[in-house]
């Protein structure tokens, strides 16, 4: 049996990384690169397939500030379906996400569908991305690359 303290350890947990899923979406649509990069353990690492790879909050950084150069703005991330497996101070997830953007005329158009596998620890008190896999599950305005190799 758990404690109380347990369960209420457990939960605000859960909640710091739903949050930082939301925070994740909400830093790279605003073009925040600050932000975005400090989502991430200070050795994390992100594969995204033909977007790229990096390691580092500077790296990070800067592979970001690439793919978002003169498209802030453009796209919005929905995310949604956290499935969290905690351990301690790590933990396990998967996350959908869904961009929408515009088409010629500005209305909303769905252009992809995918997921990312995390591996999440807490660092200096907090939740933090320290390793993210991108899949592109349903593309629509690009090729799928299919699950990025490791």
């Amino acid at each position: 049996m758990t404690s109380m303290d347990q369960r209420v350890q457990r939960l605000e947990d859960r909640d710091a990384i739903h949050q930082l899923f939301v925070d994740y979406g909400r830093y790279l649509d605003s073009g925040d690169l600050d932000g975005y990069a400090g989502l991430f353990a200070a050795d994390g690492e992100v594969m995204l397939g033909p977007v790229g790879r990096a390691r580092g909050r500077a790296e990070i950084r800067a592979l970001m500030g690439r793919v978002l150069d003169g498209r802030v703005g453009n796209a919005y991330h929905i995310i949604s379906s956290p499935a969290v497996e905690l351990d301690g101070d790590r933990a396990t997830a998967q996350v959908m996400w869904t961009v929408i953007g515009r088409d010629a005329a500005g209305a909303p158009q769905l252009r992809s569908v995918g997921r990312h596998l995390d591996e999440l620890v807490r660092e200096d008190g907090a939740w933090r991305i320290a390793r993210r896999r991108g899949h592109v599950d349903l593309p629509t305005t690009m090729p799928n690359p299919g699950p990025v190799s490791e």
